[in-house]
């Protein structure tokens, strides 16, 4: 049977982690990277191949992604989840004056967002991951997926809508006008910003206020919107695909600020690639787990922090720059992968 060394498991598991927040595809890396090395890793880590032992490994790492994601958004989650208990009592007995479906507030209409942009992708994931897997679970199609998805994060930046590009405008007006409240210059702030000011000299205070903010902003955002939003990461069952990079570039092309769209995509992957993980515990539990139970400790611990460090980077990393380097490194990385596997290897 087709076991995992403990290096390939380290390798793979840092790799999950890091690159499945980044706007990179780790399916991509992992088909890749494999494959480039050659030899036995290429024999050993083969999604395609059938009950492939290594498929069920990077999906079941998912789980430690996600278990990343929740401590990092915890307060935030406890706010969502709190916000759909809420609106239960309010579908089933509707405050005076209010009909069922008249959310109470922005935690309540964000856990319905998520809610309804998660079915697409949930779905799809069931009917078609073998299917996709399969047919294009191969590092030439990796490759391919992977320099359309730069062309799509590139195409995400240069064609951005106005109202995305304002909506940017508008974030950072709020915070310099804080700011200059802060400073004893103008008193002068915005709705939503007080007490924030206050709070600049410490970064996670300032990190949550903007978390706060920024979930207001997305729960004004209608259901067809985060309806096609979520749709976008059906994509990303396509090896060399980025779960966050479409839906970041989805949710600047409905009008969002990019700050806004990668909080969207981050709170979206932790329900989708936590359930994706779920799925796939029984297969490790079972005949396919045999012999590579301490692989998937020891890559489940490094997939789980890497994840933890990449969203801890990229929350900032997004407020003021651009997916455009990005989508530059998988242009290159696609067509040199390309290269070696028809030229070189």
């Amino acid at each position: 049977m087709t076991q995992l060394t403990y290096l390939e498991a380290a390798v793979v598991g840092l790799i999950q982690g890091v690159t499945e927040l980044f706007p990179v595809s780790s399916l991509g890396h992992n088909v890749l990277i494999p494959a480039l090395i050659g030899g036995s890793w290429a024999r050993d880590l083969n999604v395609a191949a059938t009950e492939s032992p290594y498929l069920a490994f990077i999906v079941g790492l998912h789980v430690a992604t996600a278990i990343a994601l929740l401590i990092y958004f915890w307060r935030d989650w406890v706010r969502i989840i709190k916000g759909f208990f809420s609106s239960l009592r309010q579908i089933v007995r509707p405050a005076e004056g209010t009909t069922r479906w008249m959310l109470q507030s922005p935690d309540e209409q964000l856990a319905w967002l998520i809610i309804l942009a998660t079915i697409p992708v949930g779905l799809a994931g069931l009917a078609f991951e073998h299917v996709f897997r399969v047919i294009f679970g191969r590092p030439a199609y990796a490759a391919v997926f992977l320099i359309i998805n730069g062309l799509i994060l590139l195409a995400g930046e240069r064609f951005r809508r106005r109202a995305s590009l304002e909506a940017e405008e508008q974030i950072a007006a709020e915070r310099e006008y804080a700011l200059a409240g802060a400073g004893g210059g103008s008193a002068r702030s915005y709705p939503g910003r007080a007490g924030h000011a206050a709070s600049r000299r410490d970064p996670r205070r300032e990190e949550i206020d903007n978390a706060v903010e920024s979930d207001g902003r997305l729960s004004r955002m209608g259901y067809g919107e985060a309806l096609i939003i979520g749709s976008a990461q059906v994509l990303a069952l396509l090896a060399g695909i980025s779960r966050d990079g479409v839906t970041m570039v989805a949710g600047m092309a409905r009008g969002l600020s990019r700050e806004d769209a990668a909080r969207f995509a981050f709170l979206l992957a932790t329900p989708v690639i936590l359930a994706a993980g779920a799925l796939k515990i029984p297969d490790l539990m079972g005949p396919l787990g045999n012999g590579i139970h301490g692989q998937v400790v020891v890559g489940s611990v490094l997939s789980g922090v890497g994840a933890y460090v990449s969203v801890k980077y990229l929350v900032r990393y997004f407020q003021t720059r651009t997916l455009t380097p990005f989508g530059i490194y998988c242009i290159i990385a696609g067509l040199a992968s390309i290269a070696y596997l028809y030229l070189v290897n």
